[in-house]
């Protein structure tokens, strides 16, 4: 059996324990990690919404992760076009993608290819979403404050 090359995606936006487990999980299925950070244009294409942490720190971020061996700024609009690039072994997802139509679609397109997708713990108490509409109501007092002149 040959070198078992990983590849983790994500928008890795305001890091927390949840991105330091998947990258730990992968680390430790693979003899090379490659984490994939997704490009801002990217995440406002697909998620509606520009990161907080902009693309150049969330890579610096992420590369210097122990689990990390390499870095992958990911701009193409499918994972197909990635692993053309980068030919890793199996490709690691959250499990809140098991069984959804995305989900399915990427087992299906990376089996044509021998690539196994392998599905970790969401980690519930702790998303990106989470923290960005946590720092919202932070800030919304403040700006409101500062609109009506209020010091």
């Amino acid at each position: 059996m040959g070198l078992r090359i990983g590849y983790a995606p994500g928008a890795f936006d305001l890091f927390h324990i949840g991105h330091l487990n998947i990258l730990k999980h992968a680390k430790s299925q693979c003899d090379y990690l490659i984490a994939g950070v997704v490009s801002d244009e990217k995440l406002e294409l697909t998620k509606g919404r520009a990161p907080v942490v902009p693309l150049a720190e969330r890579l610096e971020i992420v590369r210097n992760i122990t689990y990390v061996d390499m870095v992958y700024a990911e701009s193409a609009p499918e994972k197909l076009q990635v692993w053309d690039e980068l030919r890793f072994t199996v490709f690691f997802k959250g499990d809140d993608w098991r069984g959804t139509p995305a989900g399915m679609h990427l087992e299906h397109v990376f089996s044509e290819v021998g690539v196994e997708v392998v599905y970790f713990p969401y980690t519930v108490q702790t998303s990106s979403s989470v923290l960005r509409t946590a720092l919202e109501l932070i800030n919304r007092p403040a700006a409101a404050d500062r609109i009506q002149g209020v010091q």
